[in-house]
């Protein structure tokens, strides 16, 4: 019976224990992933920043904020710029950062996250309003690298590293498509017309090289008589080509004799 008393008296301090510790354990033991990490604060205090692995903590005095370490995206929302052109345009863009300073990211900003997309806006609208329309259509990489670069240097107090800015579209107006078309086709003409051109003058300069050459070498001319013979010959057909030297017209083309 003494036994039996003592055994009652100690279950209850078990269950007890049992409890504080299924309580207690959870705020006191964290583990942390490989890409995770733990900013630490005591009374409100900073302590540091701590993992991967496992965290012991004090419960109630210590308090963990936990950070990840990945690359994240923000898709930045539409927005609608003039160029420096005067151009209206819609452009939205995806921005590619990571926290490399979990300690600055906590204790320097509020929220990193609406904070680097407000930025990424912002910039957008200013980078895109010094640059002309061309510019934004056949230069994007120099654009992108360039919202990286203002982006990074702004958000790097907060310990937030910006890996990549893509522009992911840009919308115009459907009468600048129409005049865009227009100014292609217009260009595409222009250049077909230049081709044209330097074509004739190439061919009008050997024509003028072979007729100085035949006015040197007259039997060129016939040998160039009997080369369009052989041509003609060898097509089957029934034409005749006689070829009559110019020089037996050359009396009746002077006119008559002056009295």
């Amino acid at each position: 019976m003494d036994q039996i008393s003592a055994l009652a008296k100690v279950v209850p301090s078990l269950i007890v224990i049992i409890v504080l510790v299924a309580i207690v354990m959870p705020q006191a033991v964290r583990i942390l992933r490989e890409y995770e990490r733990g900013v630490i604060f005591r009374l409100g205090k900073l302590l540091g920043a701590k993992g991967p692995g496992m965290i012991l903590l004090i419960p109630v005095v210590d308090r963990m904020v936990k950070m990840d370490l990945r690359v994240v995206t923000i898709d930045v929302s539409k927005q609608e710029v003039m160029t420096r052109d005067n151009v209206p345009a819609t452009v939205d863009a995806v921005v590619y950062f990571r926290v490399i300073d979990p300690i600055a990211a906590v204790v320097k900003v509020e929220n990193f996250w609406k904070a680097t997309s407000l930025i990424a806006q912002t910039t957008l609208r200013s980078v895109l309003g010094q640059a002309e329309l061309d510019e934004l259509l056949a230069h994007r990489d120099k654009i992108n690298q360039t919202l990286q670069e203002i982006i990074d240097r702004q958000t790097d107090p907060w310990g937030i590293k910006v890996t990549s800015v893509e522009i992911k579209d840009v919308s115009l107006p459907e009468g600048m498509k129409r005049a865009m078309a227009k100014q292609a086709e217009a260009e595409r003409e222009r250049r077909a017309k230049i081709v044209n051109a330097e074509g004739e003058f190439q061919a009008a300069e050997k024509m003028v090289q072979a007729a100085a050459m035949i006015s040197k070498e007259p039997i060129a001319l016939q040998l160039r008589f009997l080369q369009t013979m052989r041509e003609i010959s060898s097509e089957h057909n029934t034409t005749t080509f006689l070829p009559v030297p110019i020089d037996l017209f050359s009396p009746f083309m002077k006119g008559p004799p002056k009295a």
